[in-house]
């Protein structure tokens, strides 16, 4: 296991702590990564129904997952085998029977079903008809929304998890590097994504990397200005942007980090935007310690942009750790306008201010944790455009 028994049995007591004063009886847990985070459950199996069932007087969740996977949960979990659950390949994508009905018997065989069950309703891999079967199931149960229960205890990182994070940021300086490396005029974008791709699995010299929770994000030129495009075979021209995204990714834990490039020299306005970008990240990291809003770290960011003449909508960054396709964010934190979220140690950042011009967009970024008196980068790469001279002309 990654993580002592201990602190799998800290993260449950902080968990039905949250469940108790909602008045949650049973928490059904089907985020992917809340499975992984409450029992260490880690397998690419979320494309059929899975879940953990948290029962606040129970010292030990449930998994209830496919038989094909219930060894998975015997290799990664620290459950013991009374609390691994599975159902017939029966159930498997079929029309006629649901995963959910296997649920509901077991909470029925617990005599749970007229108590208070909450669920992550807006979870990317739970869908209508689960709900549709649960409410069938239990008619007598009161049912509640729990979305982000599980989140927003992940959002206070331990210092094993902060380990983790730090490996991962060392597969980002080494991807980064190597998308750097394989730019160039005349190059295919799914040359540079392949790339990336490799660095972050092959890892560093002392571990490996993971499959991250998501692809290389690689906009060029005039598509810049739409930030989550991913690649094509189509060759890269001098002169033009090029967005990288990527994270590295260990034992299931992002360091995200974005940068970008151009082959032979940037135009004017592209380098200007640059320097405005690496500006306002540089104030909004400033104001960064306990005790500060979400709010006002977007806020140093805004003020900055506006003495520059530009302007942005959307947020600039975001918490960020433990994850699954297809987003390493956790859907918690957000630095915006309004979320009052007050910064505490270990908190994990994502902050990505991305502009878009219409034309071009920009995007340069860095992720930190939030320490006892400040913030700490946990990538170190330079923060600037990255020029590549080009090897055609040279």
């Amino acid at each position: 296991m990654l993580f002592s028994i201990a602190e799998f049995q800290e993260r449950l007591a902080n968990t039905k702590k949250r469940m108790e004063s909602e008045g949650i009886n049973v928490l059904l847990v089907t985020d992917p990564a809340n499975m992984n985070y409450l029992s260490g459950y880690d397998a690419w199996s979320f494309y059929v129904h899975q879940l953990l069932v948290v029962i606040i007087d129970e010292d030990q969740p449930y998994w209830i997952g496919r038989g094909l996977d219930a060894n998975a949960a015997r290799y990664t979990t620290w459950l013991d085998q009374n609390h691994i659950q599975s159902y017939g390949d029966q159930y498997v994508h079929s029309a006629v029977r649901h995963p959910m009905e296997v649920v509901t018997d077991f909470i029925k065989g617990k005599r749970l079903d007229k108590q208070t069950i909450a669920m992550e309703l807006d979870a990317y891999y739970f869908t209508a008809q689960s709900y549709l079967r649960l409410a069938k199931g239990l008619p007598e149960a009161k049912l509640r929304d729990a979305t982000n229960l599980v989140n927003w205890v992940r959002s206070m990182k331990s210092d094993q998890e902060i380990t983790y994070m730090k490996q991962a940021a060392r597969i980002s300086e080494k991807t980064m590097h190597a998308a750097y490396n394989a730019l160039n005029e005349g190059v295919r974008e799914s040359e540079v994504a392949a790339a990336i791709s490799y660095a972050q699995i092959s890892g560093t010299e002392e571990f490996g990397g993971d499959y991250p929770a998501i692809v290389p994000l690689l906009p060029t030129g005039e598509k810049t200005s739409a930030c989550h495009l991913t690649w094509t075979d189509d060759t890269f021209r001098a002169g033009d942007p090029v967005i990288i995204e990527l994270a590295g990714c260990y034992k299931r834990y992002h360091s995200p980090l974005a940068r970008t490039a151009v082959v032979g020299m940037p135009s004017e306005e592209v380098y200007r935007l640059s320097e405005t970008v690496i500006e306002g990240i540089n104030e909004a990291l400033d104001i960064i310690k306990p005790g500060v809003t979400c709010e006002e770290v977007e806020l140093a960011w805004r003020r900055s942009l506006d003495r520059n003449g530009y302007k942005k909508d959307s947020r600039i960054g975001y918490s960020v750790g433990l994850n699954y396709p297809p987003d390493w964010g956790e859907h918690t934190a957000s630095l915006r306008p309004g979320d009052q979220t007050i910064l505490k140690p270990n908190m994990t950042f994502h902050m990505i201010p991305t502009m878009d011009l219409g034309h071009i967009g920009m995007e340069i970024s860095e992720t930190f944790r939030v320490t006892e008196t400040g913030y700490e980068l946990l990538s170190n790469f330079p923060r600037e455009l990255l020029i590549k001279p080009n090897a055609h002309l040279a």
